[in-house]
């Protein structure tokens, strides 16, 4: 039973290898000029106005947790719509349940204000 996972193991073993390799030769091969420029902090070509230890809106993440939900969605609509043919009308009419229940959690979020970036 355990001789039927070792090609997965020696493929474990060899992926944690190479890294380890890539990431070592990098190191003592790689070019080490630092300058101030170049260990300044960057974020997105401006010039950084706090530290990185602020703290963010409780909205920053709602937004983010938002997105999550709904992006999870397509987690459920792709396995549906490659196998749409075959779920006949019963499939049909539980995937406009499902959206049916995303559509008013999303009216709900909308009329909370959730949203609503201030």
């Amino acid at each position: 039973m355990l001789s039927e996972y070792l090609p997965i193991f020696i493929l474990m073993i060899f992926a944690l290898a190479f890294a380890s390799v890539m990431v070592l030769s990098n190191r003592i091969l790689g070019p080490k000029k630092p300058n101030p420029e170049k260990l300044s902090t960057y974020e997105s070509g401006m010039e950084p106005i706090r530290t990185a230890r602020d703290r963010f809106s409780v909205k920053f993440y709602l937004v983010a947790m938002l997105f999550i939900i709904f992006d999870i969605e397509i987690v459920f609509l792709y396995p549906w719509a490659v196998t749409f043919d075959k779920l006949g009308v019963l499939g049909y009419v539980e995937m406009f349940l499902f959206i049916f229940v995303l559509l008013v959690g999303y009216f709900y979020i909308i009329k909370k204000g959730a949203l609503k970036w201030e």
